[in-house]
C-alpha cells in the first residue's frame, strides 16, 4: 500500500450507497486517503435522497456525479469495496477487495435511507481506523 492509501467505492450505479461512502471517507478521513467511487452502470445523477440523507449530517455530495468504472481505477486502488456490482468489477492480484453488503437506496425515500447511511458510517469508520496509522 502507498504512504497515502486510496480507496474505490463501487455499486452498479455510483448514485446511493458508493457516493455517500466516498462522502463519509473524505469528510472524515481528509487527505489521508484518496477517494474515489465508481458503477458499473451508472446513473445520471446522485439518488436525491442520499444528498438529503448525507446534508442532514453536513456532508454535501450533491455536486458529484456519477462515473463509469473503469480497469484503471481498479487497478491503481490499494482497496476496492464493492456494494452489490457482483461479477462485474475487474480483479488485479495486489488489491484489497471488501463487499459491503447494503440495501439499495435506488427508489427510496430518506426515511429508507437513513439507516443506510449510518451503517455505510460505521463501516467507513472502521475502514479509517485499519488505513490511517493513528499519530503518536
Amino acid at each position: 500500500m502507498t504512504s497515502t492509501p486510496s480507496v474505490l467505492f463501487v455499486c452498479v450505479h455510483n448514485a446511493g450507497r458508493s457516493q455517500m461512502a466516498a462522502g463519509f471517507l473524505t469528510h472524515l478521513a481528509g487527505d489521508t486517503v484518496e477517494v474515489r467511487s465508481a458503477g458499473s452502470a451508472p446513473a445520471d445523477t446522485v439518488n436525491p435522497a442520499a444528498v438529503a440523507a448525507m446534508a442532514e449530517l453536513g456532508i454535501d455530495i450533491a455536486g458529484q456525479r456519477p462515473k463509469i468504472l473503469t480497469s484503471d481505477a481498479v487497478e491503481t486502488s490499494d482497496v476496492v469495496i464493492t456494494m452489490g456490482c457482483g461479477d462485474t468489477c475487474p480483479f488485479f492480484p495486489g488489491v484489497s477487495y471488501r463487499d459491503w453488503v447494503l440495501d439499495d437506496p435506488a427508489g427510496q425515500g430518506i426515511d429508507a435511507v437513513r439507516p443506510i447511511r449510518d451503517r455505510i458510517k460505521i463501516l467507513v469508520e472502521a475502514l479509517i481506523a485499519e488505513l490511517v496509522p493513528v499519530a503518536r
